[in-house]
């Protein structure tokens, strides 16, 4: 019996492309822009839960950036930066900005309400500030079909609700799934159905 191991099946690297935006397409659109030049931000905050994308796009833009050649700073999860990297991160904004590079940085509050030093608070929130949106059950399904067509694979609907309910909820685990559940089957030459996921995922038939 195969198993399903998603921690040597890596998804793929993230990706301004293959950012799922649901209602986040206008923070999206202002990333893109300001990485093609096409703004005089030198700073760019994103905040939200776990899982509404923000390390995926932090690490996108530092790709897209490297790619390009531009100057960029990313720091991810700020709230948890004691004082010294608190105020290494006012001294980065700083020089970004006197330089005309570029820095990205997210948290899980807005600035001013996360127990920063007041002067990065001040910093960050001067830049572009975005609260990023979660996506909803039926923009998961949306992203796992469309991701299932692309790869020439049948995706029962059966099986998108029961990835929904029972597996670890955020996309690039969604993702991998379906591709270990796309080669599954095509090693076993069965159709993707949610008997065959069960046995992939050596779950128990009753859950």
């Amino acid at each position: 019996m195969k198993q399903l191991l998603l921690d040597i099946q890596p998804a793929s690297p993230p990706t301004l492309e293959n950012f799922v935006a649901g209602r986040n397409s206008e923070v999206l659109h202002s990333l893109q822009h300001v990485l093609a030049g096409g703004s005089a931000v030198h700073a760019v905050y994103l905040w939200g839960d776990s899982g509404s994308g923000k390390s995926h796009l932090l690490q996108a833009c530092a790709s897209r950036a490297l790619a390009l050649g531009l100057h960029l700073v990313c720091a991810d999860d700020v709230h948890r930066l004691d004082e010294a990297a608190q105020i290494r991160l006012f001294d980065q904004y700083n020089q970004q900005r006197e330089n005309g590079g570029l820095l990205i940085a997210c948290g899980t509050a807005a600035p001013t309400q996360m127990g920063l030093r007041d002067d990065l608070a001040t910093r960050l929130a001067w830049g572009l500030v975005y609260q990023l949106q979660p996506l909803s059950d039926a923009e998961k399904a949306l992203a796992l079909k469309s991701h299932a067509q692309a790869r020439g694979m049948r995706l029962p609907d059966e099986v998108v609700d029961y990835c929904l309910r029972h597996l670890r909820r955020d996309l690039p685990t969604l993702m991998a799934t379906l591709d270990a559940l796309d080669e599954w089957s095509l090693t076993e030459q069965k159709p993707v159905t949610v008997p065959l996921l069960r046995k992939l995922l050596q779950f128990p038939l009753n859950v």
